[in-house]
């Protein structure tokens, strides 16, 4: 609660905001084993040394006293807590108790059996003793509580509307009426630039217009472009500030912008390193795709165009992999309007993560590119409208789209360009909308992306894109060796036709 007071401490005191009680379950087993063998660390020094509250319960089995002790104690004493119980694992079972049998197998029947002889249980499996039902029946008192606080709550807005209108908006995850208008659009005329560049503006846009914006990055803000310039650091003697400084952990950076994201529907949290380092945060990734939460990963850097810096910086078979999980949102916008309308989405989201791939490398304001058509997952940007018959299609993303209207240019008045900054997205639509975009009667499309061409075969006859490591040249260099031109898309093109 610190540099808070007033009604503002009171109500956070109520909610319980800033207090966190952890228990270590301290049993000595592990699947291999006893944890001597694996494990020596002291992990009471550890949080003694975070300046943690440490308590530690000898008898975790049956001193129940201790423990409820150990949680008041927790719970007066402002700092994080860590409560380390001792426990012998598998209590109770005379035959697997302290031993790696019962950490993830079922007891059995026979050893169920005797273990309920052994604790002198009577009651039948699934029953829950009346007492124990009793004791944690909190109904009145839960209901007593919500009344308090509806009724602190109202006061707090009648005496602090504008602070009462954030907190709302982070409790209930409504956004700000118009907050997506924050966000610019681009013209031709607009000074092309690499769309991490187009990524800052958007996030130092969202964050003046929507209250629970924040996030950080994996100590590359400077490369990533990811701070928010209207705020500072957050800090325990800063916490109203929003820029996050999560320091080279991208594992942890993930996992805690998941803890933010499913907090409260409000918190719309940013975390953000070069996408080929999303290979340490892969997990944390896919926990927010399993949990639903609604993360934004920023990703820069996002193909070969890294150039110089070789192919351990060039991701390959990053963008694949994210659209082959499921329930993320794969954007890689190709300018200003697009990377504008791929973050109006990602706040969107209530029940899924986004993750953005976004370039180093300058790129043009591309006629015909819209927010609109982002949501759409993929739409026109030349050649022949949506409907209209076509000779042939070239699908551009990212950086690449610009090659993919030059060869539709190129080809004729029948060739069309699409811009397809997500897979997931286009997935969504009609039928017959995709239909009218990559329509079956056209036999020669042809995808160009600075990447695997893994998938493309789903959209595409012919795929433009690299299927081996990189290498370190400037982009146009390993641009004109790999094959990733318009001569190469325009004589695919041709081939099939």
């Amino acid at each position: 609660m610190e540099g808070m007071s007033g009604e503002g401490a009171s109500l956070a005191a109520h909610w319980g905001l800033g207090k966190l009680v952890a228990f270590y379950d301290d049993n000595h087993i592990s699947i291999d084993g006893h944890t001597d063998i694996s494990f020596t660390e002291d992990v009471c020094a550890r949080y003694e040394a975070y300046g943690w509250h440490v308590q530690i319960v000898p008898d975790g089995n049956t001193d129940l006293d201790a423990i409820r002790k150990a949680i008041d104690a927790a719970k007066a004493d402002p700092r994080p807590s860590l409560i380390k119980v001792t426990t012998l694992i598998g209590y109770g079972s005379p035959n697997k108790s302290n031993s790696h049998d019962v950490h993830g197998a079922p007891l059995g029947v026979d050893e169920t059996v005797a273990t309920r002889e052994n604790l002198g249980w009577k009651y039948e499996p699934f029953e829950v003793p009346e007492a124990v039902s009793t004791y944690m029946d909190c109904t009145e008192k839960g209901a007593a509580a919500e009344a308090a606080w509806n009724a602190k709550y109202a006061t707090y807005k009648e005496k602090y509307a504008e602070d009462y209108a954030e907190l709302d908006s982070i409790i209930t995850g409504t956004l700000p009426t118009g907050w997506d208008a924050a966000l610019p659009s681009f013209t031709p005329e607009d000074k092309g630039v690499a769309t991490r560049i187009h990524s800052q503006t958007m996030l130092n846009a969202l964050g003046s217009a929507v209250p629970g914006f924040l996030g950080g990055s994996a100590d590359l803000a400077p490369s990533n472009m990811t701070l928010m310039k209207q705020f500072g650091d957050f800090q325990k003697d800063t916490p109203a500030e929003r820029n996050l400084r999560f320091g080279v952990r991208e594992h942890a950076m993930g996992a805690a912008a998941n803890g933010i994201a499913l907090h409260s529907p409000g918190f719309k949290v940013y975390c953000a390193t070069f996408f080929i380092f999303s290979d340490y945060m892969r997990a944390a990734m896919r926990i927010a795709a399993l949990s639903g939460a609604p993360t934004l990963f920023v990703m820069t850097h996002d193909s070969i165009g890294v150039g110089e810096d070789g192919p351990t910086h060039q991701p390959i078979e990053h963008l694949a992999s994210y659209r082959a999980m499921p329930g993320m949102l794969m954007m890689r916008p190709a300018d200003g309007n697009e990377t504008a309308g791929a973050y109006k989405i990602a706040i969107e989201q209530t029940f899924r993560p986004t993750t953005l791939a976004l370039s180093r490398q300058v790129v043009p304001n591309l006629p015909n590119t819209s927010r609109e058509g982002v949501a759409l997952g993929a739409y026109v940007v030349g050649g022949p409208a949506a409907g209209e018959d076509v000779d042939c299609i070239f699908i551009g993303t990212g950086t690449e789209l610009e090659l993919a209207v030059k060869a539709a240019a190129e080809m004729g008045a029948k060739a069309r360009a699409v811009s397809m900054p997500c897979w997931e997205l286009f997935e969504e639509q009609s039928d017959e909308y995709k239909a009218s975009i990559l329509p079956k009667s056209c036999k020669a499309v042809v995808s160009i992306e600075a990447a695997s061409t893994f998938g493309w075969a789903k959209y595409a006859h012919k795929s433009i894109g690299r299927d081996d490591f990189g290498a370190s040249a400037p982009a146009p260099i390993l641009y004109r060796e790999f094959g990733i031109t318009v001569e190469a898309a325009v004589a695919a093109a041709k081939s099939l036709m």
